[in-house]
């Protein structure tokens, strides 16, 4: 029998020449089709989508610091567990490298603001020691601030460190600000120098001379003082004239608290 025929088409012929009063039987012989064109390209994609995401995994990598590098290493060593510190690590007894580098950090910015408050003091104890700048020892403001140790020198009614109008340093105040350059030489922090001033107008539209001339003017005045001191010019990181736009004391504008020097040697640690 012919195998592609139906089961009808191969029924033996009883009926002699009855055959062709009998409605033709069609055979239809369906074929397979070959479906659509496979899942080739898909893992063809899958494997383009995870080599550029372990690509953009190593160039992060490579831009961390050594404790993340180590960090990252230390985890594909031992993923379970970090090398030998899986055990404490996975009952919460130990630390990752990175918590560890946190902390030690941490620990460098409180040792560091120690040695600011411990120059801060001694600073203070000089100024109120020498007997040539007792007069200005009282206008010296000395604290911690959120970026390092502030040293403010606020002028008074008797215009103490400045000739008025002008950015002439009185002799007391270079002086002075020779002795506190003296003491932050010693240290390789980075320094801040601003000047203030209060909110008396020079007499002219602002295309002229001032309070911005004059609060930078001042502010260079105090860096060379400093300098003079035994500052090197390397630890100088910002030297700015805010004019009148950060008064000390708001209510009263013309204060003479308002006219000073800020100085901020800053904290070479990263984390605050």
């Amino acid at each position: 029998m012919d195998p592609n025929l139906s089961d009808e088409s191969q029924l033996p012929n009883l009926g002699g020449d009855d055959n062709e009063s009998q409605p033709p039987i069609i055979k239809k012989i369906k074929k397979g089709h070959g479906g659509h064109h496979g899942g080739a390209w898909k893992v063809a994609y899958a494997d383009f989508v995870t080599a550029m995401m372990a690509l953009f995994i190593v160039l992060w990598v490579m831009g961390q610091s050594e404790e993340v590098k180590e960090a990252v290493a230390g985890y594909f060593k031992d993923p379970v567990g970090f090398s030998t510190k899986s055990g404490s690590m996975l009952d919460g007894a130990g630390q990752s490298p990175l918590d560890l580098n946190i902390q030690q950090e941490m620990e460098r910015m409180k040792q560091e603001k120690e040695d600011l408050e411990k120059i801060g003091d001694k600073l203070i104890d000089e100024l109120k020691d020498d007997t040539g700048l007792m007069n200005l020892a009282d206008q010296v403001n000395i604290e911690i601030a959120n970026d390092g140790l502030k040293i403010e020198l606020i002028d008074s009614e008797n215009d103490l460190f400045f000739e008025v109008g002008t950015s002439e340093l009185k002799s007391e105040a270079r002086t002075l600000l020779a002795k506190v350059g003296t003491e932050i030489s010693k240290m390789q922090n980075k320094i801040r120098v601003e000047g203030h001033t209060d909110s008396r107008q020079y007499q002219n539209d602002g295309s002229g001379y001032s309070n911005f001339e004059l609060s930078s003017d001042r502010a260079n005045s105090a860096k060379r003082a400093l300098v003079r001191g035994g500052v090197s010019e390397k630890q100088i990181d910002e030297i700015t004239g805010y004019a009148d736009t950060r008064l000390r004391n708001i209510q009263d504008p013309f204060s003479s608290t308002n006219r000073r020097i800020s100085i901020t040697v800053k904290f070479n640690s990263n984390v605050r």
